[in-house]
């Protein structure tokens, strides 16, 4: 299967999982996706900073931290145009679709210049997107190469559970399987070796007793 067709099978996928659960993501979601307003927090934006979400589904992460950062700048891509549009009427509620600009595309692939008319940005982050992305090794090289000069991306997500009681890291990689979900068991080796390749630094943290892990790359 070619990247392009792979590429519409996951959007079509995405839209499928999503047509109806995306009205209640968010109220479901905030019980176990633990570590994104810390995401947010750390991205310490400062006003006039530019700010790019992979896999921002219903544009939850960019509402907050527009709100957050009010000085800053703030774009989303999602592979799902069902989340988009959910998203782009969280944009009109709250009135920051002047500061918020999304596009539909993949995160393993994109042209930053065609769908934002900029080439790089200050902040990179992917928040509970690298275990629903397939090609998810892409997606992370896609987004530091969106990372401008002296910029950072960020990332939260689901961890080894490497702590936790057996029984309950069994219950929970099945019960995400079926929302094609898939902890990246391997994540932190990747991007130690990603870092090496680009000179960049990673600050890597296991949280919960390894329920979620918060990684920051300060791209040179």
């Amino acid at each position: 299967m070619s990247f392009t067709a792979e590429t519409d099978s996951h959007a079509r996928l995405m839209d499928g999982v999503y047509r109806h659960q995306r009205h209640i993501y968010d109220i479901t979601r905030k019980f176990y996706l633990l570590g994104r307003d810390r995401l947010i927090a750390d991205l310490a934006l400062r006003s006039g900073d530019t700010v790019l979400e992979l896999g921002c589904g219903t544009g939850r992460n960019l509402s907050l931290a527009a709100a957050r950062y009010p000085g800053a700048r703030f774009f989303g891509i999602d592979i799902s145009g069902e989340m988009l549009a959910t998203a782009r009427k969280r944009m009109q509620r709250e009135h920051i679709d002047g500061i918020v600009t999304l596009a539909e595309g993949d995160a393993a692939g994109f042209d930053t210049q065609a769908l934002f008319g900029g080439p790089r940005f200050d902040r990179v982050f992917l928040s509970y997107a690298v275990s629903m992305i397939p090609p998810w090794r892409e997606a992370i090289c896609a987004g530091l190469d969106a990372v401008a000069p002296g910029g950072m991306l960020h990332i939260v997500d689901f961890g080894r559970q490497e702590h936790l009681p057996s029984a309950f890291r069994w219950l929970l990689r099945r019960w995400l399987a079926a929302f094609h979900v898939e902890p990246r068991d391997t994540l932190r080796e990747f991007l130690e070796s990603e870092c090496e390749r680009r000179g960049a630094s990673l600050r890597f943290e296991s949280l919960f007793g390894g329920y979620a892990i918060m990684a920051r790359i300060a791209v040179p």
